[in-house]
């Protein structure tokens, strides 16, 4: 979580986060344990047959804090260089 919150290559939110992924650009997605399915699964979906490492956060707001923000978060990636 220390490479989320020191990265300045990095998104947060669903959408984007999707667009990163689709494009080529995100090499590691953040997803919390706690956030909806159907989020999870969206990602999830979009990962497959990428090669994008995906690592589980416990909470929405634990994801929130690494990534220096004062709201909660359900998925961020960090992106390529």
């Amino acid at each position: 979580m220390e490479r989320l919150k020191s990265s300045k290559k990095r998104i947060i939110g669903l959408k984007q986060t999707i667009k990163a992924i689709k494009n080529g650009s995100a090499h590691t997605v953040y997803i919390a344990n706690d956030a909806e399915d159907s989020i999870k699964n969206s990602i999830l979906e979009v990962c497959k047959g990428k090669e994008v490492e995906v690592v589980y956060i416990d909470t929405m707001k634990k994801l929130g804090e690494a990534c220096d923000i004062e709201v909660n978060a359900s998925c961020a990636s960090l992106l390529n260089d």
